[in-house]
């Protein structure tokens, strides 16, 4: 998902994408503890995309604390 696309989105669906990006963070950290990671390059993938979501979120709250000020 690019940064456009998340822009888009509500906050609401940016915090469900959040906690499925997190869900799959920790499988994937489980899975290289057990020896059983397969694509290893997934891990920073999924990495930067929870701080693309993080960033987008931030930005959104940040727009609504300006424009209510």
């Amino acid at each position: 998902m690019t940064v456009e696309e998340m822009r888009e989105q509500t906050v609401e669906q940016l915090r469900e994408e959040l906690l499925t990006l997190k869900k799959e963070q920790f499988n994937l950290r489980f899975q290289a503890a057990a020896s059983q990671l397969d694509n290893t390059s997934r891990v920073r993938i999924v990495r930067r995309d929870v701080a693309r979501v993080l960033t987008v979120m931030n930005e959104k709250a940040r727009d609504a604390a300006a424009s209510a000020a």
